[in-house]
Order: structure tokens, then C-alpha cells, then sequence
């Protein structure tokens, strides 16, 4: 901004010189740093044309050319001579004394040197020959709008660098590097994008399963003996409930009739049993965007393994609650889950006795799916329902066909499973809260006093609050519920 003064109307000549040298220098000075600035200050890491000012010492300045692209080297002084050190790399072709066009010919390294007339080195450059990333960073930045990443070249591989608002779009700009490389594997792609925003991800995780059973039997037993002189008819019947042979605890009923060496013995067995069980396990895991996190509550148990030598080992097989899953965070707010969820417990059934040792077996509901979800939507991952019925009637042939007196010669062996299963999956973008606003589930948990152990039946240590009490009535529930 430059100030001219007057004197009776006629301008200060000196003045208007003093100021055109300022701004002279000034623009003089501009133009060195914007030469001397780095090469991670400019946008293209690939120049199409450089200047060299007059009287400038450019010295061991690092030029990079693209494979089969040129850069246009401009000088304010003329070039006499030009040296390349390994023209195999690189090559130089002076047009004009003051334009010299340096071709990138194949990968590698080489040295330009520029001379004057007088013989005095005006610059000197050392090339970097390799394919040129440019186009790469702007297509990444026109399809991914809002990220910085800079695609530069070492060795044939290509170097993703600056920062990305997700994982996801940093993914996305390694994926587009890759096919423009045609590189279908991704192995000439070093992924070196930094992610602005660390979200972390809360997943709640739901599994609910009820089972319904009804075993019915309703058997008939008898056993005869006759005596007729020297012979002794007998016959019997035992109903073996092939269905549910595991249950021994039938109510039991019956009459004997004896007269001599005849007698007759008749029993009646009987079992209905109604069963409901309800499994409820509620997994909640936090992870970071991108990694992978896992929880398991349960245990391990021993299963014997046979080996050489007759040698025994013991390998440990886990069981309980177990949840795995990788979030992504993607724009507006969705979350892409990769879910492995598992509930398991010891088993009676399908258990294996060998050589005096019971290996138990495990009923086990697992999951596992890739979804996408909104921030605290619900979604039901997996279901079931199943329903069994088996019923088997046994009996004496001819005698169980007669109506109505059939009964008292066949036995029924019913049994009804009835199982609904479902495993809801929720999932948060959550952030990080001070740890005096989180409160533990053993927080004012203390155990009681022997005389309040003994004479009240209390199991904890029970807090009188101190001030007023509070006006009015509290509807709703509060706590912790033991049942």
C-alpha cells in the first residue's frame, strides 16, 4: 500500500520511487520463498513447469517427473549445457537457451545439472523418475469430497497419506487407488490415511430364548400266574416309554389278586410334567471405529484328548456369553457391524462316558452376520422356532385294539418341545464421559451385620437417607431387583 505527498499540488517524485523499489523487493522476496517453499506446501507433487530466477542459486533441488510426462524448467538466464548422469532414467532437451523440456523415461534416479555460457552452474536438480500420482489425488478428492489425502510414488507402490473423516472413506480412498494401479489386491497400496474422528461404538446385544415341554406317559402293567395241576401259565406286560427314558418318577397305582397258586398283579404309571425355561443374556461391548473387540463370560472346561504312547492331554473348551464384533462408522450416522455372538452352557445331553470319565456336552445358540444399522435402531439378527412332538403307544397285540378295555393292555409315551429364540442387536455412536458420572453396580453394596444377618433375613447392608423426606409419591422402579 503505498503513500504518495503532496506540495502545492505537484506529487514527491522521490516519494513514488522509494515506494516502486519497496514493492520491487517485496515482490522479489515473495517469489524466492514461493520457490525455496517445500514440496508438501505445493498441491501438485508432480510440476508440469518450475522457474529459475535470475541470480538464484538452485541447488540439489528434488524434481520429480512423472513415468512418460515432461516438466518445463524456465531460466532467467541462458543455459549453455545440460547434464543428466544417467539418461536412461531421465532425459533433457534444451529448446531455447532459457526452456529445457526433462522427460521421465523409466523408474529411478538421475542428476540434472544446468550450465551457462560462462561455464558457471546455474542449477542443479535431483530427479525423481516415477509414475505420476496426481491424477490419483484428484480423483480421490472429487469422489470423496471433504478428504485431504496426497497419492505419492516410491518404488512402484503407491503411499496414501493426509487425513479422512471415517474409516470408511479412508477404505474407499485406498479401494480407488487400488484400481487405478490395477492392483486387484491391494498389495501395491500402503494406506497411511489418518482418520480425524475416532468414533467409538457401543453394541447391545439381546439374547431371549424360551423353551416349552409337556411329557405325558399313562402306562399299564401286569404280571399273571396260573396254577392248573403241574402246569403254571404265566404272561406279563412292562411298558419300556421308549420316548422318555430318562424319566423314573412316575406315580404309580395298582392291585394284587392271589387264590392259591394263581395271582394277578396289575399297575398303572403315570407322569404329566409342563416345563418352561427362559434363557435372557445381554452382552454390551465398546470399540473404536475400525478395530475389533471381544468379551467372554463364562468359563472353560477339561476335555481329555488321547495322544501317542497311550498318553492323555486336556484341552480346555470355552463356554458362557460371548459377543465379537468390528463397527464402521459410515456418513450420517450408520454403523456397519460384523457380529459374532454366542451363548452356550454344560449339557447333560449328548454327553460321552468313556473309560469312567463323563465329557459333558454344550447346547449352544450362535449368530453371526454383517449388518448396517442407524445409531440406536434395533434390528433382530437372528431367530428361531421349533417344535418337536414324538408320541409312541405300545401294548399287548389283539388284547389293546378291544374298545374301551383296550386301555388297561397299552401305554402312551407323549412329549411336546416347543423353543423360541431371537438375538436383537443394537448398536451407539457414543463418546467418552468423566468417571465420576459413571456409577458401578457395587457401588453402596456392603454386607450386613451378624444381628441384622440373623434376625432381619437381610442379605445386604440397608441405607436410612438422611434430610427430609421427600412430599409426594414416586411411581416407577429403582435399583436393583433380586429375584
Amino acid at each position: 500500500m503505498k503513500k504518495h505527498t503532496e506540495h502545492n499540488g505537484h506529487v514527491d517524485r522521490k516519494s513514488i520511487r522509494r515506494s516502486g523499489l519497496r514493492f520491487c523487493a517485496f515482490a522479489a522476496v515473495m517469489g524466492l520463498v514461493s520457490f525455496m517453499a517445500p514440496a508438501s506446501w505445493s498441491q501438485e507433487a508432480f510440476p508440469s513447469q518450475i522457474h529459475v530466477a535470475a541470480g538464484e542459486r538452485a541447488t540439489d533441488r528434488i524434481l520429480n517427473v512423472g513415468i512418460g510426462r515432461s516438466v518445463v524448467i524456465n531460466l532467467a538466464e541462458d543455459a549453455a549445457d545440460v547434464l543428466v548422469s544417467n539418461p536412461q532414467i531421465a532425459d533433457a532437451v534444451l529448446r531455447t537457451p532459457r526452456r529445457i523440456f526433462v522427460l521421465g523415461n523409466t523408474a529411478g534416479q538421475a542428476r540434472l545439472v544446468l550450465f551457462g555460457r560462462s561455464g558457471r552452474e546455474l542449477a542443479s536438480f535431483d530427479i525423481r523418475v516415477e509414475k505420476d500420482t496426481s491424477d490419483i489425488t484428484r480423483i480421490i478428492r472429487r469422489l470423496i469430497p471433504g478428504t485431504s489425502v496426497q497419492a505419492e510414488s516410491i518404488n512402484g507402490k503407491v503411499v496414501l497419506s493426509g487425513t479422512a473423516k471415517s474409516t470408511l472413506e479412508a477404505q474407499q480412498a485406498a479401494d480407488i487407488a487400488a484400481k487405478f494401479q490395477g492392483d486387484e489386491t491391494g498389495s501395491a497400496i500402503v494406506n497411511l490415511i489418518a482418520v480425524s474422528g475416532s468414533d467409538q461404538v457401543h453394541l447391545k446385544v439381546t439374547v431371549a430364548e424360551v423353551e416349552r415341554s409337556i411329557i405325558k406317559q399313562l402306562g399299564v402293567s401286569f404280571q399273571a400266574n396260573l396254577g392248573a395241576g403241574n402246569f403254571f401259565p404265566f404272561g406279563s406286560n412292562f411298558p419300556n416309554f421308549n420316548v422318555n427314558p430318562s424319566i423314573v418318577n412316575q406315580a404309580t397305582g395298582g392291585v394284587t389278586f392271589s387264590s392259591g397258586t394263581s395271582s394277578l398283579t396289575a399297575q398303572v404309571e403315570a407322569l404329566q410334567r409342563d416345563g418352561v425355561i427362559r434363557t435372557l443374556a445381554e452382552p454390551t461391548l465398546t470399540a473404536t471405529s475400525g478395530e475389533n473387540a471381544s468379551f467372554l463370560a463364562g468359563g472353560e472346561f477339561p476335555i481329555p484328548i488321547a495322544q501317542e504312547d497311550n498318553q492323555i492331554s486336556v484341552e480346555f473348551k470355552k463356554f458362557g456369553v460371548g459377543l465379537d464384533f468390528t463397527p464402521i462408522v459410515l456418513t450420517g450416522g450408520r454403523i456397519s457391524l460384523r457380529v459374532k455372538t454366542e451363548v452356550s452352557e454344560l449339557s447333560n445331553e449328548g454327553a460321552v462316558s468313556a473309560g469312567g470319565i463323563t465329557i459333558s456336552a454344550l447346547k449352544v445358540r450362535r449368530a453371526e452376520s454383517t449388518m448396517e444399522l442407524p445409531s440406536g435402531g434395533t434390528l433382530v439378527m437372528a431367530g428361531l422356532l421349533e417344535e418337536s412332538y414324538q408320541q409312541a403307544v405300545e401294548g399287548v397285540p389283539g388284547l389293546m385294539q378291544i374298545p374301551v378295555l383296550g386301555a388297561l393292555f397299552k401305554s402312551r409315551d407323549f412329549l411336546k418341545q416347543q423353543t423360541e429364540l431371537a438375538v436383537f442387536v443394537t448398536p451407539y455412536v457414543v463418546k467418552p464421559v468423566a468417571a465420576q458420572k459413571m456409577v458401578r453396580p457395587d457401588k453402596n453394596l456392603f454386607a450386613p451385620s451378624d444381628a441384622e444377618a440373623i434376625f432381619l433375613n437381610r442379605l445386604n447392608k440397608i441405607f436410612n437417607p438422611a434430610g427430609e423426606q421427600a412430599q409426594g409419591t414416586y411411581h416407577g422402579q429403582v435399583g436393583f431387583i433380586y429375584k
